[in-house]
Order: structure tokens, then sequence, then C-alpha cells
């Protein structure tokens, strides 16, 4: 076989995570694949997105509603509801670290599960499946830790690829609700990109007006793909 050729592989047909009644599919990048860590780069450019060592992207038969964007760093100004985020996390030290497992890690991992997915099927987590779905041997991956003092607050799961960070997962302190955690990491992110010279911040999949994935479109402007082609959310149609 060629060195060059990588396999695909598609999924077979699941319940989807974001629709009641609809099925859904993924395209995989073979996981075994020796030039993985090579082409992971070009395939978050290309939409893909990681979940521990899969790299995939949705590709179900009738719907469409997932795509992928991204935040031009450059161009990206906070509006006002976002200025008020970075006020009033400003207490808060932010530290790249090394991707590893710790139980102080777990343990806010596991609060935030039973907080945000209770009785969803991830509120049970164990050790081993915090590093299955966090980050793999070969990824990118650093951690980006959000402290008060010397309280963990925050726990952004980022890969520092040469196109730009992929926000990969975030969890933070349920009982930290009114900082707006989720937001602050994202807003951190573009930070740190922009202080890296990295072009972009990949934040997954939008979903047009979905209440779970609908947030993204805060952080103007936003770059979706259609057609292989990055264009602005904001861009004329037809």
């Amino acid at each position: 076989m060629r060195s060059d050729v990588v396999r695909l592989f598609q999924t077979l047909p699941h319940p989807c995570g974001y629709f009641d009644g609809r099925t859904a599919q993924n395209i995989v990048i073979d996981p075994s694949a020796p030039q993985l860590p090579q082409i992971y780069d070009l395939a978050v450019q290309r939409g893909y997105r990681r979940a521990g060592g899969h790299v995939y992207h949705p590709q179900c038969q009738s719907c469409r509603a997932c795509v992928a964007c991204r935040v031009p760093v450059a161009r990206f100004q906070p509006d006002r509801s976002q200025r008020r985020c970075l006020a009033r996390n400003a207490d808060l030290g932010v530290q790249v670290v090394p991707a590893a497992y710790t139980d102080e890690y777990f343990a806010l991992y596991r609060r935030y599960l039973r907080a945000r997915h209770p009785d969803g099927g991830m509120d049970d987590a164990r050790p081993e499946d915090f590093a299955r779905f966090l980050y793999t041997a070969w990824s990118p991956t650093r951690f980006v830790e959000f402290r008060h003092g010397a309280q963990l607050v925050a726990l952004a799961v980022t890969d520092f690829c040469a196109a730009g960070l992929s926000a990969v997962y975030t969890f933070f302190d349920p009982e930290q609700q009114s900082r707006g955690l989720g937001a602050y990491a994202i807003l951190s992110q573009i930070r740190l990109a922009r202080e890296r010279g990295l072009p972009h911040v990949y934040l997954g999949f939008w979903i047009d007006r979905h209440p779970k994935m609908h947030y993204k479109s805060r952080y103007r402007p936003l770059e979706i793909l259609r057609d292989n082609a990055w264009i602005d959310l904001d861009a004329p149609s037809g």
C-alpha cells in the first residue's frame, strides 16, 4: 500500500447528539495511520474535529446542520458583553501546561459532567475516560488552566496547531456560573493565539439556532466552511 494513502472510514448510523429523532454518521480518519500526527493540522483546516485519538467530520445522509467554524484572530474584537466577561475574570490566573491526568483535573471534570449532563451517560466518568476523550499521545494538546489563587476553576483542552488553536473541550466549576467561564475560555484562547501569531481559533461545529451550539456565532467575525471554502458567516448568500 502506498505510504501517502490514508484511509477514511464511515461510522454506522447512530442517534444524533443534537436533534431528537435524527441519526448521524461521521467520516473518521484511520486512527492507526502513522501519518495522522502530520496530517492533523491539514484536517483541522478542512473542518475535522478531534475526540481522543479519533479525527472526524459529520457526514450525515439527510442533514448538513453541523458547520465547521473558526474565529479569524486578527479581525476579532470583543463586544460589550465579552468585555464585561473579561473584566469579571481579570482576577484569574491563566497558564498553559502539558496535557496530563491529575486527580485535581479529574475531580473538576466529574463535577462539571454531573452538573451539565446528568443521566446523559457522561456523568459517571472514570479516570480512563478522561484521557481517552480529551487527549492522545500524538496530539499537540495543551491544557489551559484558569485559577483563582490556588483553586482550579476551569480547564480548556486546546490543540496548538500551526493553523491555529483548536478548542477541543472546556469544563469548569459548576458553582462559578456567574463568571461565564466558557466564554472566558474562548476569549483567552483567542488572546493566546494572537500572542503566538496564530491566525485562527477553531471552535468545532456551529449549528444555526441550536440552543447548545448557536452561541459560537457571538464571536464575530466568524468564518464557516461551506463547499470547501471558508467564508464569513455574515457574507451575503447566493
